[in-house]
Formats: C-alpha cells, structure tokens, sequence
C-alpha cells in the first residue's frame, strides 16, 4: 500500500484551502463575475476540457479560469502551456493562477473583448474555446455577442464550450445561426451544472 506523505497531504490541504480562499475574495469583492457559491468541480473541468484537440497544434482559449480548476483539466490533456490563453477578469485571481501554472499565458481583461484581445496577441484562430463565464448574469445580447465573436476565432466545426446552472443554454439557438448541443449534466458540482457546446451552422454568423 503506497504511503502518502504528511508533507504531500498538507501541500494539497493549503493548495485547496488557497483556491476557495480566493474564490471567496473573488465572491465578494465582484459576485456578478463570479457567478457562483463554490469552484467548478474537477468533474466538471474534465468534461469540459474533453472536446480538445491537442494535436491541432493550434492555442486553447480559456474564459475566466477563476482559481483554475478547468485550467488542469486543459493541461492534463497534453496541451502545452504556451498554448494556453487564458482571460481573467479579476485581477485578484491572477498572481496566484501565474505561480499556480507556470507558461501558461494569463491576460487580465474582459472576455467579452476577445475579439480585441486576440488581434493585439496576433492570434486568428484557436483549437477551441473553454468558457466559465457565468454568462447568466449578463443581457441576452451580450451573451450572444460573446458566442458570435468566439465561433469567429475558431475552425469551423470547432466548438465553443459553455457551462450553465440553467435548466436551458445561457444563449438560445434560435437566437443566431449557430448550434447548441447538450454535452452533459454534472451533479456532483455545486450547484448541479449543464454543460452546452456552440458550433457554427451551415452559414456562418455575422457580426450584428
């Protein structure tokens, strides 16, 4: 039977106390960014990360990485961490995402400037996206904005990947021509969350 060390057991206690210390600050500081009571459960991240390519040579862009639970989940899939584009809105959560994850490219800004944000990286298309906005705090519109402007920096085909704590996705189908998929419901996260993935319809959506 393998042993596992008192030191080992502690470094894994104060890395977990530290992700929800954060998360909390994160809470109450800019709840409408935060989105929810607890971090996203390794469950969840797996799931979510499931979908990418990590032989497509291309970067992984993440939205609100918060303590970076799905972040292992990406890197855990091969990808390098100079692929890893990562966007975190509160400043707070990034000094300890940069010790945390060495290599990976952390950007303090607004996820809904990905647009923006990926032309000042020089960055035209990515493998994917991986999103923990809580989307459902925000005006439809600007919801679908954010799905319109993430289909546009990745292949066609190629899926943006969206969680939820509503019974329904945080951006309807009918709403733009893209498509919605239901990937999976993860129960042993708090709350209990749904998972959707957005892809491109035959025409491609515009800007408007």
């Amino acid at each position: 039977m393998q042993r596992i060390s008192n030191s080992k057991i502690g470094n894994r206690l104060v890395s977990k106390f530290g992700d929800r210390l954060e998360f909390a600050r994160g809470l109450v500081t800019k709840p409408k960014t935060v989105g929810a009571i607890a971090p996203t459960s390794a469950r969840m991240a797996v799931k979510m990360a499931s979908l990418i390519r990590p032989d497509s040579g291309l970067p992984v862009l993440e939205l609100g990485p918060g303590t970076g639970v799905i972040t292992k989940a990406i890197l855990d899939t091969g990808v390098k961490p100079e692929n890893i584009y990562s966007i975190e809105y509160s400043a707070s959560f990034i000094p300890g995402l940069k010790r945390r994850f060495s290599g990976i490219n952390f950007i303090q800004g607004d996820a809904f400037n990905i647009k923006e944000i990926a032309e000042e990286l020089g960055i035209k298309q990515f493998e994917c996206v991986i999103s923990a906005l809580p989307l459902l705090n925000f005006p439809i519109s600007q919801r679908v904005r954010l799905v319109v402007a993430a289909l546009k920096l990745v292949e066609h085909g190629r899926p943006l990947v969206q969680f939820s704590y509503g019974p329904r996705p945080p951006v309807p189908e009918r709403t733009r021509n893209f498509n919605v998929d239901h990937l999976g419901t993860v129960l042993r996260n708090i709350p209990p969350a749904r998972i959707w993935t957005y892809t491109c319809s035959k025409q491609y959506p515009d800007q408007s």
